[in-house]
């Protein structure tokens, strides 16, 4: 009998050791990774960068060579895209933000988006996570994201013509 006494205080021990362990493990599986969202700071970061991409695709010479785009750029208030786009973002990383618009092939086949011109809007985005130092890690994630939706957005597969 006093050998098991002994050892009760060792096995006490090491069951305290498991079921910390084990509680660990748990709340590890417990507790999910931060949304993009969550990583990239919420709808006020979000925003911000969004207000700098737009400004920077407002102006960008390629893209508003595209008649249907300058047209476009004419009739939608600059505030109300970014606001668009900004929720669109944010709901499409994981934010509590709702995109109410037009899904992203309606809101552009009118627009006869080229590969050249979807290259230019690219290079955009990228020249904005620049400026803004996103992590690589975030900056792969944004760019599949928006990568996913290319394919309703580019309805051109060649250049159009500009006479």
């Amino acid at each position: 009998m006093q050998n098991h006494n002994r050892s009760a205080p060792l096995i006490c021990g090491v069951l305290a050791t498991l079921l910390t362990a084990f509680t660990a493990v748990a709340q590890m599986e417990e507790t999910p990774e931060p949304s993009l969202y969550e990583r990239l700071g919420g709808i006020y970061n979000m925003a911000a960068v969004v207000d700098d991409f737009l400004e920077r695709v407002l102006v960008n010479d390629i893209l508003n060579a595209n008649p249907a785009v300058l047209e476009a750029r004419d009739r939608v208030p600059k505030a109300g895209l970014k606001f668009q786009v900004t929720a669109f973002l944010c709901q499409a990383t994981g934010g509590p933000e709702q995109y109410t618009g037009r899904n992203m092939k309606d809101s552009h086949v009118h627009l006869n988006i080229t590969e050249d011109e979807w290259a230019a809007f690219a290079a955009d985005f990228q020249k904005t996570l620049d400026q803004f130092e996103v992590p690589a890690q975030e900056h792969a994630e944004l760019f599949a994201l928006v990568g996913s939706t290319k394919a309703d957005i580019v309805t051109v597969k060649e250049p159009v013509p500009t006479d």
